[in-house]
């Protein structure tokens, strides 16, 4: 779990070009705007053979938001 955790966060750090993406603060809190939101979602789904529909952008808010989606459209929910 972690594994997938560190692998998203470097996703994310590359796309939005920062150093440090903690876990809970808010995407636009960093600076990530609506269109690097969109190519982050995008990378995800391509990294993780999955589909993000339209009704669920908006729990890729924050790293710990983005995992818990990933993990469910990989169904591996993992209790934390």
């Amino acid at each position: 779990m972690s594994d997938l955790k560190e692998e998203l966060r470097a996703l994310i750090a590359e796309i939005a070009e920062k150093d440090e993406i903690p876990d809970d603060v808010a995407f636009k809190d960093l600076g990530i705007d609506s269109m690097m939101g969109v190519e982050i979602v995008a990378a995800i789904e391509r990294k993780y053979q999955v589909k993000i529909a339209d009704s669920e952008l908006q729990q890729v808010t924050t790293l710990t938001r983005s995992l818990d989606l990933v993990q469910k459209k990989l169904g591996n929910v993992v209790a934390v």
